[in-house]
Order: C-alpha cells, then structure tokens, then sequence
C-alpha cells in the first residue's frame, strides 16, 4: 500500500484529506515535526519535506498538487478527470494556490532567508502580508462568485489546499473576518468527516 508522509500543520494536510474523501487505499505516515530533517525521511524525500507518497516499488512522488492528480487519476471518479472542466480549472486553481500563494508564504515562515538585519526583516514580513491580503481577497471573491460553498462551484481537490491557506491566516496579523466566504468555507470543511478523519490522522485540531 502506498504511504503518505504528512506533518502537522503543513500544506500535506491537503492530499490527507483527498485520501479521506476518496476512501484511498493509502497509509498516512503522520510524523513529528523535524522528523523530516532527519536521515529516514531524508532517504525517502531529499528535498526535506512534505508531503511525499512512497509506493511499494520504492517509487516516490513529492508536491501537493502531483499527488493530487495521482489520487484524482487513480482512485477518483469522472469528476476528478483533467480533461474535464472542472478538472482543468481544479488544476489551475491548485497550480496559483501552491506556486504563488504558499510560495509568498516564504517571507512569513523564514523572513530571515530575504533579509540580514532587524529592519530588513520586519520590511519583507510587512511586504509579505500585503502580498497575502491580495491572494486571500482574491480567492475570497472567487469563492463568492461561484456560490460560496465550493472554490469552483463543485467541491474538487482546490476545496482541500484552500482550507490549508485559510487555517494559516491564524498565524498571521490578517483579519479572518476581512475574507467571510473563506471563514465560512473554513467552518463547513471542519465539519465535514473526512476533513475531521485527515485532522485526526495528522494530530491537528480545527481552528473553529
């Protein structure tokens, strides 16, 4: 069975609750934070991080938004199918989410890789909530245009990269309520089972 590498608090929640809402014969591997800087996981995933599945040949495949495709192809029905429109927007929707979203991200969690001195990093952390407003206004009225309940109308994959972005918003000097379809958004994926199943897999708790 293949095995899913994920750490709290981390973007692998996302393809955690994939796995959960496909019912996907795949093994979650929760590790303690910093065991991925460690010689085991470091066999498995050079790169140091997460999430990676490792399948039963020894094959192993990183990033968010390929694991996805792989669980959608390989285990989802009709509607996760790329050649859908659904599954062409799924993907470009994760494809800004995990390359310019989570990317941005870099000035919040490692400020100190952009700038030497204490006024250099209090410029790129101010720098890097105002890049994040702008994604999360964005997203927000995304998901207003479509309705409200799914990012794309239609709950797809981009519903579980999007609740990790939005539970980050609490680590940030950002207003959840400056975005209320992503605060809504938020509370109806806590309630649902599988995002509960994937939470409780990966030793996280809601935001609420």
């Amino acid at each position: 069975m293949p095995t899913l590498y994920t750490m709290p608090g981390t973007c692998s929640l996302s393809p955690n609750i994939a796995i959960a809402w496909l019912d996907a014969p795949v093994e979650v591997h929760a590790m303690a934070y910093g065991d991925h800087k460690k010689d085991d996981y470091l066999s498995i995933n050079p790169k140091g991080k997460v999430p990676a599945v490792k399948f039963e040949d020894g094959d192993v495949l990183t990033e968010a938004s390929a694991i996805l495709a792989w669980l959608g192809a390989t285990h989802g029905k009709a509607g996760y199918g790329r050649d859908t429109e659904l599954g062409r927007k799924e993907a470009e929707a994760l494809s800004y989410m995990t390359s310019e979203v989570h990317a941005d991200y870099g000035g919040h969690f490692g400020p100190q890789n952009f700038a030497e001195t204490d006024a250099g990093i209090e410029e790129v952390k101010r720098k890097t909530y105002e890049k994040l407003g702008r994604h999360y206004k964005r997203m927000d009225g995304i998901l207003s245009e479509n309705g409200g309940e799914w990012y794309l109308g239609k709950r797809s994959f981009a519903d579980t990269f999007l609740y990790v972005l939005t539970r980050w918003v609490d680590q940030t000097p950002l207003d959840y309520d400056d975005y209320p379809a992503l605060k809504r958004h938020m509370a109806r994926m806590e309630a649902d089972k599988g995002v509960q199943t994937a939470l409780e897999r990966q030793n996280m708790k809601p935001i609420g």
